[in-house]
């Protein structure tokens, strides 16, 4: 595994655990409009982080999780256009950050597709 495969692999990891070990963040920032708890969402998402990780660290699967990766990162974009709007009226640097994250998701599934290829 190269240091870019390693890194994603690490990211996702990492934040997958975040969604379990402190899921109130990631509980906020769930649209409102999706079935069930935004509980259950965080650990949906925590394990989808977590199963992309791993199949990015494998060899035979890695392919496949560098497309599973851009395709989270595609699917958890409403969730940072919900926190840019929930932080619309937030302190400066919080509405830095949460503006921040909507144009990092761009590098983020290029990344994804990088490994993917």
């Amino acid at each position: 595994m190269n240091k870019d495969e390693a890194g994603l692999a690490a990211l996702l990891a990492t934040t997958g655990v975040l969604h379990f070990v402190a899921p109130k963040p990631f509980d906020a920032i769930v649209p409102g409009g999706l079935p069930g708890t935004a509980r259950q969402w965080t650990y949906i998402s925590g394990v989808c982080e977590l199963a992309v990780a791993a199949s990015i660290a494998h060899p035979r699967t890695r392919k496949a999780g560098g497309l599973a990766a851009a395709a989270l990162f595609a699917a958890v974009f409403p969730a940072n256009v919900k926190m840019a709007w929930d932080w619309r009226h937030a302190s400066p640097a919080k509405r830095a950050i949460a503006l921040g994250r909507l144009p990092l998701q761009i590098p983020l599934i290029a990344w994804g597709l990088r490994i993917s290829r």
